[in-house]
């Protein structure tokens, strides 16, 4: 038997084989320990904020806390849209809320009918998850107490208190201030697109949108940032505890305060009355809105709650139209108030204001008779006569003369036809016909053309022509001037910044001199004689207010019908117009009414309301106020004629005054 041979070869490969493998579980033993070391290291030394700050949101919860809306202010800082807490009822939405259960545990708390119910169960179905829904605004203390007692019992409910907008003056500033509301589902698509919007504040049930007005306008302006509470949570998200020193505080929304005077508002609001129209002043220094009303209006606070389907019909469907603004949106002939227009464009065209032409009450012109408003004719007038009388037969004629493109002219330089950047939507620019116009206006070549018969009723105010109560106010302000091509401005101030004023204009293309006797023409109007005498008499010391009546046709009246709209239906009365300036001497304010369906007599419709508005103003002024209250001078008389207690119609003091025309004019 022969003895193995031991192969040294053999073992030493066997050998090296091993010690290969060795080192190498070695060495990945090695490489994982310090992999794992390393993240270990990384993660308790380098990364330990980051997951102290994880672990803490597990256990802190932050819920978006919408930012206080910024105040609107009139002139004197009186507040005119403002910010009050509102107690709210919320549910979160999230995985595993039972909505019907949920919704039948609150009614045993607050009022929830059917008609709501079925609503928030919709609203709460669309609503993203995690996302808050609104259950109830405005709770009584009572119910909001109920609901926080019971809120360890309600899953995903919250009571609290958060704020809603409020309007101290109702109606008097809606179309001017707008409103906020609910954000829609249009509003949420076009901010989708605008990567500068807060997606989860436009999402938040406390949150409104500006709807109108100022509040649409300068939304963004108005909103601020949003800020955040800190609440500690369970492991089901429920809060335990609020923590105040970790919240994050809103930043208020910018304050923005407009030109427009509280007290003007409220009176102009409460001289309209029942009846529908606007009334606009403007300070003929510097061009600022002291007032915009519309009448009727709406109450901008239910607006803001939101208002029921037949609510809102009601106030559609209202025949006077509470719902348009109809300072800047709803258009009217002007009427009569046209006439200063048209007298200056006259003067400018080189016509003599001393020539006189005769008034019998008709003027017969291209197969028909054209009337004046006084049946038995005013007789031979000058300029200034006609515009005191207010004169149809000298304007017809007038107008004739000068042709449309003259008046035109005349009409957009004082400020007709024109939108202004007051800061806010919604005005209509009107028509002011000339031969462009027609010519763009008609597709048939064959009215194409302005016939000379259509030039008589534009130098009334009538025919095409339509303008808003804004710049009826402009109009009269620039005469008033006299000098600047003013342009109204309503935002005084955004944030503390001023904004430009409206004097800084070219100047008015017009003479000096024409302007002035178009002046001497409407203060005629309303001193002793003028057709807004009685009606526009201030009561206030010396000072004395110019002005011009208006009575625009709605409809057309056939040879030998009467115009008195006693028994017609309201919107087929006249329209009745009035615009003023005080004081004639020294032009501090121009103010424009207009009287929707009023009847005939802007003297007696238009005139008043001015006359109420424009003493507000007028007292509200320190200066004027100061003129008002200086003893005047007594008058030089004979010792004997000074008798203590004489009665107004002693011929020795002053006669009463004379009755004045009460007919208006076309």
């Amino acid at each position: 038997m022969s003895e193995p041979s031991i192969l040294f070869f053999e073992v030493n490969e066997r050998q090296g084989v091993f010690h290969r493998r060795a080192f190498l579980m070695g060495g990945l033993a090695g490489a994982g320990l310090l992999a794992l070391g390393g993240r270990l290291a990384q993660l308790q030394l380098v990364e330990a904020q980051r997951y102290q700050k994880l672990s803490a949101g597990n256990q802190f919860n932050y819920r978006l806390m919408p930012p206080p809306r910024g105040l609107i202010l009139d002139r004197n800082g009186t507040p005119l849209a403002s910010n009050r807490p509102n107690f709210r009822l919320m549910i979160t939405k999230d995985k595993g809320l039972d909505v019907e259960a949920a919704l039948d545990d609150l009614s045993k708390l607050v009022p929830i009918d059917g008609t709501r119910r079925a609503r928030l169960i919709k609203d709460i179905a669309r609503a993203p998850r995690k996302a808050p829904v609104a259950i109830m605004e405005d709770m009584s203390w009572e119910e909001f107490s109920r609901v926080n007692i019971r809120a360890p019992e309600l899953p995903g409910v919250t009571a609290d208190m958060g704020e809603v907008r409020v309007y101290p003056f109702g109606g008097a500033f809606a179309h001017v201030i707008g409103y906020v509301a609910k954000v829609s589902d249009r509003d949420l698509k076009a901010a989708e697109k605008d990567p500068t919007q807060d997606q989860d504040l436009l999402h938040h049930p406390g949150f409104r949108i500006g709807k109108q007005g100022v509040e649409k306008a300068f939304d963004t302006d108005l909103r601020g940032r949003a800020g955040a509470t800190k609440a500690e949570v369970d492991a089901l998200g429920r809060v335990v505890r609020l923590d105040p020193e970790g919240d994050i505080r809103p930043t208020p929304g910018k304050e923005i305060r407009l030109t427009l005077d509280a007290d003007i508002q409220n009176r102009a609001l409460e001289v309209m009355g029942q009846e529908s129209g606007a009334i606009v002043v403007m300070d003929v220094r510097n061009g600022d809105l002291l007032c915009m009303v519309s009448a009727p209006s709406f109450d901008a606070n239910r607006f803001v709650k939101g208002l029921s389907g037949p609510e809102y019909k009601a106030l559609a469907e209202y025949e006077r139209k509470p719902l348009l603004d109809k300072a800047m949106t709803g258009t009217y002939p002007p009427g009569s108030t046209f006439k200063p227009t048209v007298a200056l464009a006259a003067l400018t065209a080189g016509v003599d204001p001393e020539v006189r032409i005769n008034c019998s009450g008709g003027w017969y012109y291209g197969g028909r008779t054209w009337r004046c408003w006084e049946k038995g004719g005013h007789g031979a007038q000058n300029m200034n006569d006609a515009i005191k009388n207010s004169c149809d037969i000298y304007f017809y004629q007038v107008a004739l003369r000068i042709g449309p493109d003259a008046i035109a002219k005349a009409a957009r330089a004082v400020g007709f036809g024109e939108i202004f950047d007051i800061g806010i939507p919604g005005q209509r620019r009107g028509i002011v016909p000339d031969r462009a116009w027609k010519k763009k206006a008609f597709k048939d070549p064959r009215n194409q053309i302005w016939f000379p018969g259509e030039s008589p009723s534009y130098g009334i105010g009538q025919g095409a022509l339509n303008v808003n109560a804004l710049q009826l106010a402009v109009m009269t302000a620039r005469l008033a001037n006299g000098k600047k091509a003013l342009v109204p401005r309503l935002i005084k101030s955004v944030g503390g910044i001023e904004q430009p004023s409206g004097a800084a204009v070219p100047e008015l293309p017009f003479s000096a001199e024409h302007l002035a006797y178009v002046r001497d023409g409407m203060a005629a109007v309303s001193a002793a004689g003028g057709t807004a005498y009685r009606n526009s008499q201030l009561g206030l010391g010396d000072i004395q207010m110019a002005g011009k009546t208006g009575t625009a046709q709605v409809r057309s009246f056939d040879k030998g019908v009467s115009r008195d709209s006693k028994d017609v239906r309201w919107r087929l009365k006249d329209h009745n117009l009035f615009v003023a300036f005080a004081p004639y001497d020294d032009p501090r304010y121009a103010v424009s009414v207009i009287i929707e369906h009023g009847g005939m007599g802007g003297a007696t419709a238009g005139a008043p309301r001015a006359r109420e508005v424009m003493r507000v103003a007028l007292l509200k002024d320190p200066e004027i106020r100061a003129r008002i209250e200086k003893p005047m001078p007594m008058p030089d008389a004979p010792p004997e004629a000074v008798i203590e207690g004489a009665a107004p119609e002693d011929p020795i003091i002053g006669a009463p005054p004379q009755a004045a025309p009460q007919e208006p004019q076309t």
